[in-house]
């Protein structure tokens, strides 16, 4: 069963994301690191698409390459 959407956005939340207005239902969410803006267009107990789950795990990724270029220095 995939998760919901409100769960989705608590896992931005705890990687750092801040949410910006979009415009009508839409929302922007936004990492100081990274250029990758998410936006997230469904209600809270929908389902999230495949298509979600694919880019939060694109920034799960650069996060950890910057946090690695970090460490290296």
């Amino acid at each position: 069963m995939p998760r919901k959407v409100r769960d989705f956005k608590n896992e931005l939340l705890k990687l750092g994301f801040s949410r910006r207005r979009g415009k009508g239902s839409h929302g922007n969410w936004k990492h100081p690191q990274l250029e990758l803006l998410i936006t997230i267009a469904f209600k809270d107990g929908d389902d999230t698409p495949l298509y979600l789950e694919k880019l939060l795990k694109k920034a799960i990724q650069e996060l950890a390459n910057i946090t690695e270029e970090g460490s290296d220095s």
